[in-house]
């Protein structure tokens, strides 16, 4: 079987595991869990993970148990681009790395958010334009896409709370079609999974084949988690072949 590196997101879960005074019990908490998806062992997609190439950074500040949660898609993006931090996000303290990454002169934060949430002065973007000529591409600022993940109430509160992110230029998109992130669905209709609002990133920044490999990888992560908590396990498993051959088939392609 494939292994791969721990990154970004499994640091942090590994950390704020060790600090956990209980353990964290969460719908299908008798499952036995691959400790580094979080899906059932027998579902796990971890032989299927594969880095793609990319010219943008993530950065992910997560909820306080966010991390915890089987049912996060943040961590399928650090799966898949090899520059993604994560960092869990605190009212009262912010974290030194944190800051010094949003300061980095190599990149241009972006902050994935709606317009509408936007302060005085904060500059709203629908799109931004990038130069994808060698020759011009190592002297343009890498951007670094911010995405704030939690439920849509804590995003709010850690966007609020949080004034070192209201100077930074917003990416607010708006999506035509309804979320189908049928794990943890928003109340708003335009309200998307953190893997779904990555992949609109990466297509904004002209990366539309690493945004088609992510919402498959989001995909095959949906129906995985369907079937490691629902009788389906028992059932036809072609769907899940066919979602992980797709995949695969995006990264050679």
């Amino acid at each position: 079987m494939k292994t791969h590196q721990p990154h970004a997101v499994h640091l942090r879960y590994q950390y704020r595991k060790a600090i956990s005074t209980r353990p964290y019990n969460a719908r299908g908490k008798n499952l036995v869990r691959c400790d580094a998806c979080l899906l059932a062992k027998t579902f796990c997609t971890c032989s299927s993970v594969r880095q793609l190439n990319s010219n943008v950074s993530f950065l992910l500040i997560m909820y306080d148990d966010e991390v915890l949660k089987p049912s996060n898609s943040g961590r399928l993006i650090a799966d898949l681009i090899p520059d993604t931090h994560a960092y869990i996000w605190s009212r009262n303290y912010v974290s030194r790395p944190l800051l010094q990454l949003l300061g980095n002169p190599k990149y241009q934060p972006y902050l994935v958010f709606p317009g509408e949430y936007a302060r005085a002065g904060q500059s709203v973007l629908s799109s931004i334009e990038l130069t994808h000529q060698a020759d011009e591409l190592s002297q343009q600022k890498r951007p670094l896409f911010i995405l704030l993940d939690g439920c849509w109430r804590e995003a709010v509160k850690m966007f609020n709370k949080s004034p070192y992110l209201h100077h930074l230029p917003i990416l607010s998109f708006t999506p035509e079609t309804a979320a189908r992130y049928g794990l943890r669905k928003g109340k708003r209709e335009f309200q998307l999974g953190t893997a779904e609002v990555a992949a609109l990133a990466l297509a904004t920044a002209g990366e539309v084949d690493n945004a088609y490999s992510l919402n498959l990888w989001f995909s095959l992560f949906i129906e995985s988690s369907f079937f490691s908590r629902s009788r389906k396990s028992t059932r036809d498993k072609t769907a899940l072949i066919q979602l992980q051959e797709a995949f695969l088939a995006s990264i050679k392609s």
